[in-house]
């Protein structure tokens, strides 16, 4: 093929891409799903335009439509999608081969599956260069390599030859968004591009993707549903909710000036960095309206705290507040009145029993003599193969007293995980000792860990995958009481509803209505909810909580952030809470532990923590967080952290941190820095941290070194 045959066509002088009034409906035997529902926007060459709402708003079958991927002949579509002058529904499958890849460009949420597994990287990039511009393999190969260099990759040329289960989560994003600029597209489509990962890698893939733009002059279409994602990123901003657009305007219009509740309450969700921690969110009730039968008024109205009968009964049309910002809403929230609440909450999707003050008081006011959870030196080790060895935890101590929330936040490869995991002895660890009111678990028996494990529960990332689909919900809740039933009392079956109603309850499942249903007819938030339940069936005094909401919505998230301060409070729980996100974590401990590549690198209070952080990592995490409001999200670029963490099997000599940590001097190789107190309650291992002067001298270095 030669480069002439794929020419794109010569540009027009109107919008790049035009949407006008696009329908989108999936035919199923309840009847026709309306996932887009009469969308119009356009889209300026270079621009970038946000589409932001809940997972089952249509902003995916959106970017798909304009990308043309969408079947044919199971799709009921109307409307057109114009790009550079041409309706793209009006071309055939042979002519969108010369739009996909040389003129739209698309960036999928799970680099895993977008990659073919069984071919290497450098392959993948090869193919559309040589079927799109007509390179011979060795120009492609060159091509490729550069490529992965441009997008942050070290040794591109050897990652290359890598399959992609060889890399890192980060690093396959990056292998998608180099295949996605390879041709040099007018337009690329970002479908949650950062959703899997963690914060410090998403800041860096977002900041890729808005080098890339601003190198390229291309469009971009950046979808997700956190608004503090688009937040400073974007021109524009589409708010999506069941299938139709509620709220669209300039980025610092809608921050500035939001006008539909359904915006707000999206804002309103997210934990913000400054709030206390404790706060709680204002979290959206319910779900989201059957787009089989929609309601015939404003399909925000059920969850909305402004709505009249009006808002039931007439569909309310898009109107515009001041040029180019267009919103859905009879009554908007600047008409509405100041101090009022956006949410109707709660409603029964979000209904928690309040905590009580005396064991609220116990969590923070009277901490019993022995901590309920000790940790000492845990160190937990796997075989690599060919000698060596995975250096998941390395040495980590630390205390957890009865009622107390312990965040423990890190990337992805940290060892959070693990530590969970290890204090349920699932894997025993290598070494160290874990004691529970005081018995250690290392020297139980496997018939021993089973009597003492009922008290000890955990609640899993993937809510969906961690739930047998073939079983119904009461069932699965159940599950816990088939072996440890007849030792809590609750052995017939009777007194087994009865527990399955009542927590069922607690969490704010209908045990009418669910309790015979299946995990795939419900939401990712309530099957987090079953989780939990089954969680809190056995009732256990420690629950370790492993990335609960890393897999949901900010609006779920939000859910089930107060659920699990409510449960907390009424059932007088103790959480190890894991997360990679420090904003999340503040919302509902009482101290942090920050670790990374198997240590710990600083432990304290919230309050302390967040004010006055002591270790560069701790303040890399801060700066990567999204922040809702333009004017600020991306004033922290200077304290971000760049790369992947460094392989566990063989980790930095020193401080581990080093390698990424802008004041490493040759003393971070030379000697590892110990955990330390530099305030009143806060420890950091590092020998130049961020207060006070640095831990060591030319005398202390020498006798630290004599020590190690």
């Amino acid at each position: 093929m030669t480069t002439d045959s794929v020419k794109p066509e010569p540009e027009h002088d109107g919008p790049l891409l035009e949407v006008e009034d696009l329908s989108i409906g999936f035919p199923t035997r309840r009847g026709l799903v309306r996932a887009v529902d009469h969308v119009s926007f356009t889209l300026e060459r270079g621009r970038t335009l946000g589409v932001v709402g809940e997972s089952g708003s249509g902003k995916t079958v959106l970017s798909r439509a304009v990308m043309s991927l969408l079947p044919s002949g199971s799709v009921e579509r109307s409307g057109t999608v114009r790009f550079d002058g041409r309706n793209l529904s009006e071309l055939g499958p042979d002519q969108l081969q010369h739009v996909w890849g040389p003129e739209i460009s698309m960036v999928l949420q799970d680099p895993m599956t977008s990659l073919n597994p069984v071919l290497r990287v450098g392959r993948q990039i090869t193919e559309s260069l040589r079927k799109h511009l007509g390179q011979n393999r060795h120009e492609a190969d060159a091509t490729a390599v550069e490529l992965l260099r441009s997008v942050g990759i070290p040794e591109p040329a050897k990652r290359a030859r890598d399959y992609p289960h060889q890399l890192s989560g980060g690093m396959r994003q990056r292998v998608t968004i180099a295949i996605a600029l390879a041709c040099n597209p007018k337009l690329l489509l970002a479908d949650e591009p950062t959703t899997a990962l963690d914060v410090t890698v998403q800041a860096q893939i977002l900041d890729l993707l808005g080098a890339a733009q601003r190198e390229r002059h291309m469009a971009m279409i950046l979808v997700t549903h956190d608004l503090g994602v688009v937040a400073g990123r974007t021109d524009d901003i589409v708010v999506m909710y069941a299938g139709q657009v509620v709220e669209q305007a300039p980025t610092e219009a809608l921050f500035r000036d939001v006008q539909m509740p359904y915006t707000e309450a999206l804002l309103t969700s997210i934990p913000l960095l400054e709030a206390a921690s404790h706060t709680r969110l204002e979290a959206i009730p319910g779900r989201p309206p059957d787009l089989v039968h929609p309601p015939k008024g404003c399909r925000f109205a059920a969850r909305c705290s402004y709505a009249q009968d009006r808002c039931r009964e007439e569909m309310p049309p898009l109107v515009e507040s001041e040029p180019g910002h267009l919103y859905r809403c009879w009554f908007p929230v600047g008409s509405a009145g100041a101090g009022k609440s956006l949410v109707s909450g709660p409603a029964k999707a979000d209904t928690v029993r309040p905590v009580r003050a005396e064991t609220a008081a116990l969590a923070t006011d009277t901490p019993s003599a022995e901590p309920l959870l000790r940790v000492e030196h845990l160190v937990v080790e796997f075989p690599a193969g060919r000698g060596k060895k995975v250096h998941a935890v390395s040495d980590i101590s630390f205390d957890l007293d009865r009622g107390v929330t312990l965040g423990l936040v890190g990337e992805s490869g940290c060892g959070k995980s693990t530590t969970g995991r290890a204090i349920m002895a699932i894997p025993r660890p290598t070494s160290g000792k874990v004691s529970f009111e005081g018995t250690d678990l290392s020297t139980l028996s496997a018939g021993q860990l089973r009597e003492i494990r009922p008290r000890m529960q955990m609640i899993f990332q993937d809510p969906i995958s961690s739930l047998n689909p073939r079983r119904r919900v009461g069932e699965i809740i159940t599950e816990p009481l088939k072996i440890w039933g007849k030792a809590l009392g609750l052995a017939d079956k009777d007194a087994q509803r009865a527990k399955l109603k009542e927590v069922m309850d607690a969490v704010g499942l209908d045990f009418e209505a669910h309790a015979e249903r299946r995990p795939h007819e419900f939401s990712g938030g309530q099957c987090q909810r079953i989780s939990i339940a089954r969680a809190l069936m056995l009732d256990p005094e420690l629950i370790i909580c492993d990335e609960p909401v890393s897999a949901l919505d900010v609006s779920v998230q939000a859910q089930i952030l107060n659920l699990l301060e409510d449960m907390k409070g009424r059932y007088g729980l103790t959480l190890l809470f894991i997360a990679h996100d420090l904003a999340v974590v503040k919302n509902v401990s009482d101290r942090v532990a920050v670790m990374y590549l198997g240590k710990l690198c600083e432990v304290a209070s919230p309050d302390v923590l967040y004010k006055t952080p002591a270790h560069p990592y701790t303040t890399a995490l801060l700066a990567s967080v999204p922040v809702p409001d333009p004017s600020r999200s991306l004033e922290s670029h200077a304290g971000r952290i760049t790369g992947d963490l460094p392989s566990p099997v063989n980790p930095p000599s020193g401080c581990r941190f080093r390698t990424r940590c802008s004041k490493a001097q040759d003393i971070c190789a030379e000697i590892e820095p110990m955990l330390r107190e530099v305030g009143t309650g806060q420890q950091v291992a590092c020998h130049f941290p961020n207060v006070g002067e640095p831990e060591f001298g030319t005398a202390a270095a020498e006798e630290a070194s004599a020590t190690c």
